[in-house]
């Protein structure tokens, strides 16, 4: 056996190849490099940021080691592949358009509905900077933080982000995102969707005008009062799904009933405010059990805390940490001093429980039917399934790089392998989770036998062979030949 010689290969990156060139990558690397003066191959290095990052995600560096057991060759050395994020963080803009445009050839995006939400990443530095600032990180992190807004259209697939510094309000940052998208994008007809904190009336005003609209998640906590008393009464709900349903109050009906538990109830009412809009409130019996089962737990744990009063005297500023139902008595009914004790705050408890089950959104839509509407807002899932995938999946933090245009162009390579994961999810009709489907690909590898060819050295499944049949080549024969090898390779860069 030969000495210092790569024997395993990994094959799953074929099929991430295959979209990346549908997607003209190469065609927008070519265009880059011809405003540019460098002399290696920075459509090898982007692809390559890319596919360790879905496959073996690390660091710059490993990943320049990981593209080694690729099948082709690395066509360039570690210090272009930092030379080449300074230029992709400077076309950012550039290659995401780009890459909207060039997703029509894989599929038609669904742009009627576009969501927005923004998260945050950490970085282990001891001091911020003029870009990683200390804010309120998402993961109840001590360091400073970058900041991402990211815009997903209706089928989950990412459409645009930027970056901001991690102090920032992030309800400013969906105006300069949005104009980007309207201009760069030609995009002016569409839905604007997001949770309740991004819901400014800047926001919403934006987004009243011209041809687009948007549908917001509501706080029933923070309505006004003769709102919110409106809002949770039992009375004048409809069943969503039924024609010509009858006004209803839901203390009527069983919810013991097993059948009943799936129901979902709405109801409607304008809000004053100076913009018209309208807020349609939900029920949903199985949602409320959720919810009361989840409190039943933090209420059993806030019993326990109380016999551990040492525990009750941290800081707590979590919304859902069950201290919260704990109050502390220092004087009795009577307003004398006593010694100091815990007990279960009930009213606090009550307080909680009367929004059990109810869910609202607010809209600028006048006339679309309600039952459009609630599917629209349901989708917002999959925005917060985005973010799961770089942060979990793809590692996309903790970010070791220093320089911002260098963070800038890490997070655009995690921003690119994410729409190339979800259309490949897309082509496999979303059947598989992401575990599933990046196991497979991870898995996914061939030995070279030096002379005869290649060998699968993975299991056959279900996955690998849809896989092999949507794009129209496959590795698991006995043994593949050099020359059929070749022949894979160079047909999955053929549009």
């Amino acid at each position: 056996m030969d000495k210092d010689v790569q024997r395993k290969f990994n094959c799953g990156y074929l099929f991430l190849q295959n979209i990346y060139y549908q997607l003209r990558l190469d065609n927008i690397c070519r265009n880059i490099k011809n405003r540019h003066q460098f002399s290696y191959d920075i459509n090898a290095v982007l692809s390559d940021l890319i596919y360790s990052r879905i496959l073996c995600p690390s660091s710059k560096r490993s990943s320049y080691e990981f593209s080694s057991t690729l099948l082709e060759k690395t066509k360039y050395e570690l210090h272009d592949v930092y030379r080449a994020l300074s230029v992709l963080a400077e076309e950012s803009d550039y290659i995401q358009s780009e890459l909207y445009k060039n997703s029509h050839f894989i599929k038609t995006r669904n742009t009627g509905a576009l969501y927005y939400d923004c998260t945050n990443y950490y970085f282990e530095i001891e001091d911020d900077d003029d870009f990683r600032k200390y804010g309120k990180s998402k993961e109840n992190r001590p360091n400073p933080v970058v900041g991402m807004g990211l815009m997903m259209d209706g089928d989950g697939i990412p459409l645009a982000f930027d970056l901001y510094e991690g102090n920032r309000n992030e309800q400013t940052t969906l105006k300069p995102l949005e104009e980007r998208i309207i201009k760069d994008f030609e995009l002016s007809k569409f839905i604007y969707c997001s949770d309740a904190g991004l819901a400014s009336k800047t926001n919403k005003k934006f987004n009243s005008i011209q041809d687009r609209a948007y549908i917001i998640t509501q706080s029933l906590k923070k309505l006004k009062k003769d709102d919110r008393e409106v809002a949770l009464k039992h009375s004048g709900f409809y069943e969503i799904g039924v024609e010509n349903s009858h006004r209803i109050n839901i203390d009527e009906i069983d919810f013991s009933d097993e059948k009943n538990q799936n129901r979902i109830f709405y109801k409607e009412m304008p809000l004053e405010s100076p913009l018209e809009e309208r807020l349609i409130i939900t029920y949903s019996p199985k949602y409320a059990s959720y919810q009361k089962k989840i409190r039943n737990r933090q209420i059993e744990r806030a019993s326990r805390m109380i016999n551990k009063k040492g525990k009750l005297k941290k800081n707590r500023k979590n919304p859902n940490d069950p201290a919260r139902f704990i109050e502390k008595h220092t004087t009795d009914k009577n307003g004398e001093i006593i010694e100091e004790y815990f007990a279960l705050n009930h009213e606090k408890i009550h307080e909680e429980e009367m929004y059990d089950g109810f869910y609202a959104i607010t809209t600028n839509l006048e006339d679309d039917n309600v039952n459009e509407i609630i599917k629209v807002s349901e989708r917002r899932w999959q925005i917060e399934e985005c973010f799961r995938i770089m942060k979990t999946d793809f590692k996309a933090r903790p970010v070791y790089l220093q320089n911002k245009e260098r963070i800038k162009a890490h997070f655009l390579t995690c921003f690119i392998s994410l729409i190339i994961y979800r259309l490949l999810a897309d082509k496999l009709e979303n059947k598989y989770t992401v575990n599933e489907i990046l196991k497979t690909l991870r898995e996914m590898e061939v030995i070279d036998t030096q002379y005869n060819g290649y060998i699968p050295a993975y299991k056959r499944t279900q996955i690998t062979d849809e896989l092999h049949q949507l794009f129209g080549f496959r590795t698991d024969y006995e043994i593949i030949g050099k020359k059929k090898m070749r022949n894979i390779i160079k047909n999955t860069k053929i549009r």
